[in-house]
């Protein structure tokens, strides 16, 4: 009985939170207030009951396929990520030095190009130092630029195909993007590499580089700097770029102590599963005294372009 409670109580808080539902049969919860709101949190939940997007959606979506995390919307600004130090791992409003992060638009962009995501169950370790860039990975999941020609939403999750990778080199650490296209778009047929994928979309690889090289400079900083001068690999390459970090998120996710929160409700032989109802508890206590938030006035910024 205790344990059907605490199920009807995590479903009256997620009924309230403006619930989401992905054909992936994920569900997304957003409390704290909209995006540019300081307290914006999405969770994510399957069947009413919380998971985690970096440790329960699996990576393998079937067919030589992976599952990707959508955290970052085609054309928005506001730099969105999984948070890999909260309970249930959410995706939140990045911050430095205690404001919201945006990206700039640079001349000829707006915001960021592609949907950007993380694949599930991959860690970049900054304890390897990777044999090909001569760099340590840099603490995260791995990222996806995922190209197809929908935008898709903050928290949808799509089996895509990876279709090369490129090794961006920041502070000293392997940054690796993974360019794959979503399975159900209409050019996805066509394209299986980065050779189809210059046929069908002329440009897009050179504008990815480009991207990230300048995408700093208006905040002050430097351009950035590449692995291999920016030169994609191929999507063989990016398969084992994956693999390799999926083995690191077995370890990661199997030991016994880490600075990450590796809560999840699925990964055998980790020690930090939960069961279900456990999960639902913990869950309905983080909306316990929670209050929503206006989004910060941000559209002035976002509209700016610059030139570099």
């Amino acid at each position: 009985m205790q344990a059907l409670g605490i199920l009807r109580h995590t479903r009256l808080l997620v009924h309230r939170a403006a619930v989401r539902s992905h054909h992936s049969k994920i569900q997304t919860a957003v409390v704290g207030g909209p995006v540019g709101a300081p307290a914006h949190r999405r969770y994510f939940l399957h069947e009413n009951r919380p998971v985690s997007p970096w440790h329960d959606i699996p990576l393998a979506a079937g067919s030589g396929e992976y599952n990707m995390v959508c955290e970052i919307p085609r054309w928005s600004n506001a730099k969105l990520e999984i948070n890999t130090q909260a309970p249930f791992n959410p995706i939140r409003h990045d911050t430095k030095n205690g404001r919201l992060r945006y990206v700039a638009n640079v001349f000829p962009y707006k915001g960021y190009i592609w949907n950007y995501g993380a694949l599930p169950q991959t860690y970049e370790d900054p304890a390897e130092v990777d044999r090909d860039t001569g760099c340590v990975g840099d603490n995260d999941p791995i990222d996806v630029l995922e190209v197809g020609g929908r935008v898709c939403a903050e928290g949808s999750v799509h089996p895509v195909k990876p279709l090369g990778v490129l090794a961006l080199i920041d502070d000293g650490e392997t940054d690796w993007k993974v360019l794959a296209i979503r399975s159900d778009d209409p050019l996805a047929a066509q394209i299986s590499g980065l050779a189809d994928l210059e046929r069908c979309m002329p440009g897009l690889v050179a504008a990815t580089v480009d991207w990230f090289t300048k995408y700093k400079v208006p905040d002050g900083k430097p351009r950035n700097c590449w692995a291999f001068d920016g030169q994609p690999r191929d999507a063989d390459y990016a398969r084992n770029v994956i693999a390799k970090a999926h083995e690191s998120w077995k370890k990661l996710v199997r030991a016994p102590h880490s600075s990450f929160v590796l809560n999840n409700v699925s990964v055998d032989a980790s020690p930090h599963r939960m069961s279900p109802e456990a999960a639902s508890q913990a869950f309905g206590a983080l909306f316990s005294g929670g209050s929503v938030q206006p989004a910060e006035q941000q559209q002035d910024a976002n509209d700016r372009w610059h030139y570099v």
